[in-house]
């Protein structure tokens, strides 16, 4: 017997209308957002980033590929790692269906990361991805737009993530049976993996210019991760205690 509370048909039909008005109420407010992002001030990218494409060399005005709007995912995949961080990856088996459909709106998708393209090669191979990746390797492309980070700053306490100042330096010394770290390993040591982190960037090319549109960070990212969409309208939600995901092949 469920301890969860239950009723009739017609109880449930009234509870549902109810949270329907707010479900309606949220999605303007989505859309509001949505507005207000689009209002961002857009900012000149005046640095010359470099990039290895499966094409070859590229800026970020090539990863554009010849139309107007570029969405680039900050792949947690540093140069140590030797398979990319689980929950991007989670992200990430999302990509492949939406690249063609973004692509006949005038956006390209591309995935960045700063192990070199080798690496990310085999495992794209390995995950059976087809999206565009791009390796970030030698280039500050990643330490700009905020997502990835020195040792040195790391060990220091400097950093900034999410808009605001970052010091990762309390949790570097955690048990080596942390089930965290068993699950977000990605085949290098723990300080080391937290020197990558998550987020999107959004950039506009307008006249030969490409502009910084809008970038998101943590839980600003959550819209991206088909998996927690079902999920949060699934019967018991999310449902955790902590990570229980895996890459799509570990399961």
């Amino acid at each position: 017997m469920t301890d969860h509370k239950t009723g009739t048909r017609e109880e449930w039909l009234a509870a549902r209308k109810e949270l329907l008005s707010a479900e309606k109420a949220l999605t303007k407010q989505s859309d509001e957002l949505a507005r207000r992002r689009r209002e961002l001030p857009w900012v000149s990218v005046d640095k010359e980033y470099r990039f290895e494409t499966d094409e070859g060399a590229a800026t970020l005005h090539d990863l554009f590929a010849g139309r107007s709007q570029l969405l680039i995912y900050h792949f947690m995949f540093g140069p140590d790692y030797t398979a990319g961080c689980p929950s991007c990856s989670a992200i990430a088996d999302g990509f492949n269906g939406s690249v063609v459909h973004l692509a006949h709106d005038d956006v390209t998708l591309y995935a960045v990361s700063r192990a070199p393209l080798a690496k990310l090669q085999a495992y794209k191979q390995r995950m059976g991805w087809s999206f565009p990746w791009a390796s970030s390797y030698g280039s500050e492309f990643n330490y700009d737009f905020a997502t990835s980070q020195t040792k040195e700053d790391q060990q220091s306490g400097r950093g900034e993530y999410n808009f605001a100042p970052a010091d990762g330096r309390p949790n570097l010394d955690v048990p080596p049976d942390n089930p965290w770290v068993v699950v977000m390993s990605s085949g290098t040591d723990w300080p080391t993996y937290t020197r990558e982190r998550p987020g999107m960037s959004a950039f506009a090319l307008d006249d030969g210019v490409v502009y910084h549109t809008y970038s998101a960070y943590a839980r600003g990212l959550d819209g991206l991760w088909g998996m927690y969409q079902w999920l949060d309208r699934a019967p018991l939600g999310r449902n955790e205690t902590g990570p229980w995901w895996r890459r799509h092949d570990e399961y």
